[in-house]
C-alpha cells in the first residue's frame, strides 16, 4: 500500500487534514469501515482468486467458483432476490434464500462497496474509481453509468428516491446526484459544508424528515428537501469516524454507528443524540466497530461489524441484543431471508445465521 492512511483508523484521521488527493484506497471493507487501518489487515486475510471457470472478458469481472468464498461488502433482499456485492467486481445473487449463488455479468474488476434496490428489478452500485454500475433485470446484468479514474478514490453509498433520483458518497467529501436513473450523474459535493473534503461514508432515508450523511470526525449532514439543500448538525454525539447511518421505521428516528462499539440513537432527525450501550455477553463494553446496518422487512434492526458482532433491536434501536460470533470475521452487510434467519457478508464471503446472528443450530 502506498500510504498508511487507510479509511478508517482508530484515532479517525482526526490530525489528518491536508491528505495526498490521489491516494487510492485498498482497504477490504472499504465501504463499511472507510479508510481504516484497522481493517487494511484483512488484506492478508482475503482468499486469493482462483483459477477462473472460462476465459475472461477483457474489462468484466472474472468468474470464479470461489467467489462466494471471496471477500464481500454489501447485501440486499430485492423480494425476488438476494444480490451482494465485493472484492474484483464480483456481484453474486441467489433465487432459492441463499443456499446456493451464481456470479452476475458485471464490467469492472474494481472492489464494488454498496449496493441500493429500487425494486426488484432496478439497482445500482457503487465502488472504487467512483464507479457507479446499474441494473434493470435483479442483478443478473450490469452496465456501468459512471467512472471517475482521476478522483483515485471509492464511493462508498449510495441510495435512490425512485427510478430516476438518486445520490452517491464517497472519499474526500464526494456527493453525486442524478435526476435521469443514472444517464447523468452530477458533482454536487459543493452542497455540503465540508471544506477539508472529509470522507462521507454512509447516505439514509429517515422516515418522513430526510436524507441523513455521516462521515470521518463524526461528520453529519442532513437534508429536509430530500437532497436539494444541506446543514452540517453542529451538535454531534462523536468526535470519531462514523461508518453507517440507518432509519428505523419510526419518523425522525436513526441510528448512526462507527468506531469502538460507539451507536448513537436520534429521534428529532440529529438535534440531539442518546448512546446506547452494548455490552458484551460477558458484561464489558463492546469494544469493535460497527459497519453497516439493515432496516428489516419486520421493522427490527440488525447492524454488524467487526469481531463477528451482530446486534438486532426490536424497539426501533432502543435496546439491542449483541453476540461475537465464533470465527471472529468482520462483517459488512446484513440482510434477512423470508425465514427471518440473516444473510451475513464479509470477511469469508457469505455466511447463513438464525435471527440472532449465531450460526444455524446453535442459537
Amino acid at each position: 500500500m502506498s500510504e498508511p492512511v487507510m479509511r478508517r483508523t482508530q484515532s479517525g484521521l482526526a490530525s489528518t487534514v491536508a491528505r495526498k488527493p490521489a491516494l487510492r484506497v485498498h482497504s477490504p471493507l472499504a465501504k463499511a469501515l472507510s479508510l481504516c487501518s484497522v481493517l487494511s489487515m484483512l488484506v492478508l486475510a482475503a482468499a486469493p482468486l482462483q483459477a477462473e471457470t472460462s476465459a475472461p472478458e477483457a474489462g468484466y469481472a472474472i468468474e470464479s467458483p470461489k467467489a462466494v468464498h471471496s471477500l464481500l461488502l454489501d447485501v440486499v433482499n430485492t423480494g425476488e432476490r438476494l444480490v451482494a456485492v465485493g472484492d474484483r467486481g464480483h456481484v453474486l445473487y441467489s433465487d432459492d434464500q441463499g443456499q446456493s449463488w451464481l456470479q452476475a455479468k458485471v464490467p469492472t474488476r474494481q472492489m464494488l462497496t454498496s449496493l441500493f434496490f429500487v425494486d426488484a428489478q432496478h439497482g445500482w452500485v457503487v465502488g472504487h474509481d467512483a464507479q457507479i454500475l446499474a441494473t434493470t433485470d435483479g442483478g443478473k446484468t450490469w452496465t456501468k453509468q459512471f467512472e471517475d479514474l482521476e478522483r483515485e478514490a471509492p464511493l462508498l453509498d449510495i441510495w435512490f428516491k425512485d427510478l430516476q433520483t438518486g445520490y452517491a458518497v464517497g472519499a474526500y467529501g464526494a456527493l453525486l446526484e442524478t435526476t435521469d436513473g443514472g444517464a447523468n450523474w452530477e458533482d454536487v459535493s459543493d452542497r455540503l459544508d465540508n471544506e477539508d473534503a472529509y470522507h462521507l461514508n454512509a447516505i439514509t432515508a429517515v422516515k418522513e424528515t430526510g436524507l441523513f450523511i455521516v462521515g470521518e470526525l463524526g461528520g453529519m449532514f442532513r437534508s429536509r428537501d430530500w437532497g436539494q439543500t444541506w446543514e452540517a448538525v453542529e451538535d454531534k454525539p462523536y468526535e470519531g469516524s462514523l461508518f453507517g447511518a440507518l432509519g428505523t421505521d419510526a419518523a425522525g428516528t436513526l441510528l448512526v454507528y462507527g468506531l469502538r462499539g460507539h451507536l448513537f440513537r436520534s429521534t428529532d432527525f440529529g438535534d440531539s443524540w442518546q448512546q446506547i450501550s452494548l455490552n458484551t455477553p460477558n458484561n464489558g463494553p463492546l469494544e469493535f466497530g460497527l459497519a453497516d446496518g439493515t432496516l428489516l422487512r419486520d421493522g427490527s434492526v440488525a447492524v454488524v461489524g467487526h469481531g463477528g458482532t451482530v446486534l438486532r433491536s426490536t424497539d426501533h434501536g432502543q435496546s439491542f441484543s449483541l453476540i461475537n460470533r465464533p470465527d471472529r470475521l468482520s462483517l459488512a452487510g446484513v440482510t434477512a431471508l423470508d425465514n427471518g434467519n440473516l444473510i451475513l457478508v464479509g470477511q469469508g464471503g457469505v455466511h447463513l445465521a438464525a435471527s440472532t446472528g449465531a450460526d444455524l443450530g446453535q442459537q
